[in-house]
């Protein structure tokens, strides 16, 4: 048993591994942990910019960076230069979003239960686009949208397409908390309601059926739907959200963004879609998974009698994938990266909860141990994103590394920042 090294299509599209190094973007793995300490975050620049181009070129303009899988100010930016929207879901990421520097024309605006405050903000700033939600939410905006306070919109829609992914992330089935249902005739009144309003302008409907999807089939069927019950609506856009799946272990594959938006243009062309209507996405996973990777040190190794934990200084606060969906990834020893990997260890990471599991079954070389540093790849995706202080951890620093250089876009939190909030 075993495994053979780290396959380098898991790894950001500048790695490069040497006998006793890895490095991304140019910069040795090994010098960043001597320079910022771990858990670390690394973001290959290269490779975030190559998919936001890709996304961009697939897709017509208005498709949107979903920033839920990652958000800071530095990605922000760097996916509006390379010519994306980015969508948000909540006043907190709305307002980093524009404290970063980003037009609000560029901002989509999205969210199963939006405030009233937040509705009132994405109203005044001008946002690109508002996605409305439910019936409530209509209401809310008929009382503050006007010809002298106007807004464009889209309608969320829930096409009936159950995704083959985890439970937790389908979205496009009628039982959801998002949208308005098709099958019901809900969304048709949502889009009649819309109409009414002085003021707000509809300028097409939005699906997204799931996340972490690897069959496109599922998005040709969603647009098969979409552009039937849209056919007579005369509107612009259409907008088949995100969801594109990545890769996280061996054996594991997914369609690129252009395959992807290329098997929705060819089943919008097979529905008899309009060639005007404008076909739009909101990609996240897919540009940012693959660009990060996770620095880990190991500070204990227990051997059971049923296996042998390998103890990390992060665990479920920086990556809670594992144990929120079960999710899989891979590791290795950052100084000695071209190895096999013959130990099975249960990696595991530091707080108080058994199932604070990162990977199940790592497979490490057999000199991987107690202040070893090692790296989970694939988790620039829903790692920092949905971190957390549990146990009053201290969320780990990002750097973005490229040309030779990194820099630090979020500082490692402190136990300062954690009692600030004490009254």
């Amino acid at each position: 048993m075993g495994a053979e090294p780290i396959l380098t299509s898991l790894l950001a599209d500048t790695a490069t591994l040497s006998a006793t190094d890895v490095t991304i973007g140019g910069v040795s793995l090994r010098d960043l942990v001597a320079a910022y300490g771990t858990p670390l975050f690394v973001y290959d620049e290269a490779t975030l910019r190559s998919r936001c181009r890709e996304a961009a070129a697939a897709f017509d303009d208005g498709v949107a960076f979903a920033s839920k899988a990652f958000l800071c100010g530095a990605m922000a930016r760097l996916a509006f230069e390379e010519g994306l929207c980015i969508d948000v879901a909540t006043g907190g990421e709305l307002d980093i979003v524009l404290r970063s520097g980003i037009p609000a024309d560029r901002v989509i605006m999205h969210g199963n239960n939006k405030s009233h405050d937040e509705l009132e903000r994405a109203v005044a700033v001008g946002v690109h686009r508002v996605v409305v939600d439910n019936f409530d939410e209509i209401e809310r905006l008929r009382a503050m949208v006007s010809p002298s306070a106007p807004l464009d919109c889209l309608v969320r829609v829930t096409p009936g397409v159950e995704a083959h992914t985890h439970e937790f992330v389908r979205t496009g089935q009628e039982d959801t908390k998002f949208g308005f249902s098709v099958a019901t005739g809900e969304a048709r009144k949502a889009i009649s309601m819309l109409g009414e309003i002085p003021g707000l302008t509809l300028h097409g409907v939005h699906a997204h059926i799931g996340s972490q999807i690897f069959d496109v089939a599922g998005f040709v069927e969603s647009m098969s739907i979409l552009a039937g019950f849209t056919r007579d609506d005369h509107f612009g856009e259409l907008c088949v959200g995100g969801g594109l799946g990545v890769a996280y272990v061996a054996g594991e594959s997914a369609p690129s963004l252009t395959e992807w938006g290329r098997a929705i243009r060819d089943a919008a062309r097979q529905a008899g879609l309009d060639e005007r209507v404008r076909l739009i996405a909101e990609p996240g996973r897919s540009i940012v998974a693959q660009a990060g990777l996770t620095l880990y040190r190991v500070g204990a190794v227990k051997p059971v009698t049923q296996r042998t934990y390998m103890a990390v200084d992060g665990g479920m606060s920086d990556n809670p994938r594992p144990v929120l969906y079960g999710s899989g990834y891979e590791a290795f020893d950052v100084v000695d990266p071209l190895a096999d990997r013959p130990q099975a260890v249960r990696l595991v990471g530091k707080h108080c909860e058994s199932g604070d599991v990162l990977i199940d079954e790592a497979w490490l070389p057999s000199t991987t141990g107690v202040d070893s540093v090692i790296a989970t790849p694939v988790t620039g995706a829903y790692g920092y994103s949905m971190a957390s202080n549990y146990n009053r951890a201290t969320r780990p620093a990002v750097v973005f590394v490229g040309d030779g250089h990194a820099r630090e876009v979020l500082r490692r939190e402190t136990f300062e920042d954690l009692a600030r909030l004490e009254v």
